[in-house]
Parts: structure tokens; C-alpha cells; sequence
């Protein structure tokens, strides 16, 4: 039985998804918020980085523990960073082999995760990048990576609502965003935590949340609701992760400029993405 232990070493969590014989066992994150302050600064700061390899080793150590062969990947943070060969460097003294991948395959793992063969798109918003990618026919019509995310957007403005809005509207004039032929398929910790408020979860549960639709009204209403909050009376919203009530307010409202210019009247989450993509492009598994 082939097992897989995938950590994707994301700017605001590290993951890791155990695979075996073609289902998902479980999946794991851990915030460490390794893009902390890299929009003031190009460099990943000490404590980030000590907090994340801490992370990357125990998954490590954990699937080697239950007999998976071991892939970790890592995006924006590390690749946008003067210092993410150091990183990578470290992380491989410990044990564990990074491959930083290019905003192009990062947006083509999660539509290879949350599409497959279909047709659609996937919209993923991270910490320090935003990807957008729609596939038609089997082919890849349009892609592109944004330099836009939850954690650059509060170093940047905090939840100053006006400034955030200007400073999305700044970055995503420069992109068409095409309206996709099928889905929009919405992936990663921003849309995961809005699913999760939009059912008032305390807990994940990918089944139940796992192509749940987000409409545009709710997302914009939502996002409005947020930043008119304090990151304290976010934390107590039915559904809130609390590791991601400072950065929230941002990611939503980064997701309902995206869908209003997209023309897309609902995205739906999956909880399939780049880690499945990563397993299935470099493993076929």
C-alpha cells in the first residue's frame, strides 16, 4: 500500500494531508504565519521561520511514523522571500526536501485538486498570494498569480475597510479575471473558515463542508459584517477559527472583489486542493 504524507508550508499554516491507495486519511494545519511582516520586509523574519521548520519536522516525523513517503512543498512566502533559499536549506538539515513552487503551479495545483478534468475555475486565496485559474476542455485558459493575500493584506492595512478596499482594487485592475465556463471552485484557509461561518461549524467537517456554495450577497455581507468587528468579537462568531479572526476581514473582502469582477454569482469550497494537486502531478496518485 503506497502511503503519502504531503505538507504544503503555506505563509499563514503548514498542512499536511495523509494519503493512501487513492483516499484522504486525514488532514492536519498547524498557523504559524510564516508571511508575517513580508509586506513591509522581503525577508521571512527568525521567529516565523523557527515557529514553521518546528511545524514542517513533527509532520515530517508523523508521517514517517505511519510509513508515507514524505513531500512538502512550499509558495508565496518562501518564493516572494530574499531568504527563502535559507529556508529551504534549513529545512533540509532537518530532514525534509522543499520544493518551492512558481505561482503558475500553485494555481495549477489546487485546479488539479478541487477540478480535476472538469471545466471551471478555482480561486485560491492564501496569505501572500491570491491564484486564479480556469480550465476548459482539458487545457488551462487562463492563470494567474496575484501578490495579494489575508496576512499581506493586515500587515498592510490592518482592517482599515476603505484602504483595503482601495489597496485590492489597486492589484486586481491589473488582471482581466474572465468569468469561467463552469464552477468556481474557492480553496484554501479563507474560504474553508467562511464555509465554516457560513454553517456555523465549530469544527471542520470536509463532508459536510466540501462543495458548499458561498453566493456573492452572503460573501458581501459577510465580509462587510467582519470588518465592522473587533478581531476579539470575531473570534466568538459560530464557526470562526480563531487563529484566522485577525486576517479574515481582509481574505473576504479579497474574495468578493475577486467574484464581483469575475461576474461569478457564487463560488462553491472544496476541501480538495494543491495538496491533492501536488500528490497527483508529482505521483500520479
Amino acid at each position: 500500500m503506497m502511503k503519502y504524507a504531503v505538507i504544503d508550508i503555506g505563509s499563514n499554516s503548514v498542512r499536511l494531508m495523509l494519503r493512501a491507495n487513492g483516499k484522504t486519511l486525514y488532514k492536519r494545519v498547524c498557523t504559524t504565519r510564516l508571511g508575517e511582516g513580508i509586506a513591509a520586509s522581503p525577508v521571512l523574519g527568525e521567529a516565523p521561520m523557527a515557529r514553521t521548520l518546528e511545524a514542517v519536522l513533527a509532520f515530517a516525523e508523523e508521517g514517517r511514523s505511519a510509513g508515507a513517503e514524505v513531500l512538502a512543498f512550499a509558495t508565496a512566502a518562501v518564493r516572494s522571500a530574499k531568504n527563502g533559499a535559507e529556508f529551504c536549506a534549513r529545512a533540509r538539515a532537518l530532514g525534509v526536501e522543499v520544493e518551492v513552487v512558481s505561482g503558475e503551479e500553485e494555481a495549477k495545483l489546487a485546479a488539479v485538486g478541487a477540478l480535476g478534468s472538469r471545466d471551471g475555475g478555482i480561486v485560491d486565496i492564501g496569505g501572500a498570494s491570491a491564484e486564479y485559474l480556469l480550465m476548459r476542455g482539458g487545457r488551462t485558459e487562463y492563470s494567474v498569480s496575484m501578490p495579494v493575500g489575508c496576512v499581506r493584506l493586515y500587515d498592510s492595512f490592518s482592517d482599515r475597510a476603505e484602504a483595503l478596499e482601495a489597496g485590492i482594487r489597486n492589484i486586481l485592475s491589473r488582471y482581466a479575471l474572465p468569468t469561467p465556463s463552469g464552477p468556481l471552485f474557492a480553496v484554501g484557509g479563507t474560504a474553508s473558515t467562511l464555509a465554516c461561518v457560513r454553517l456555523g461549524l465549530r469544527g471542520y467537517d470536509a463532508e459536510r463542508l466540501n462543495g458548499l456554495p458561498l453566493p456573492l450577497p452572503w460573501v458581501r455581507e459577510t465580509a462587510s459584517r467582519l470588518l465592522s468587528m473587533t478581531a476579539e468579537e470575531r473570534a466568538k462568531v459560530k464557526g470562526m477559527d480563531e487563529r484566522r479572526a485577525d486576517i479574515i476581514a481582509g481574505g473576504a473582502l479579497l474574495l468578493k472583489m475577486i467574484m464581483e469582477r469575475a461576474g461569478v454569482r457564487e463560488v462553491l469550497f472544496s476541501d480538495a486542493d494543491n495538496l491533492e494537486g501536488y500528490l497527483a502531478l508529482r505521483r500520479g496518485a
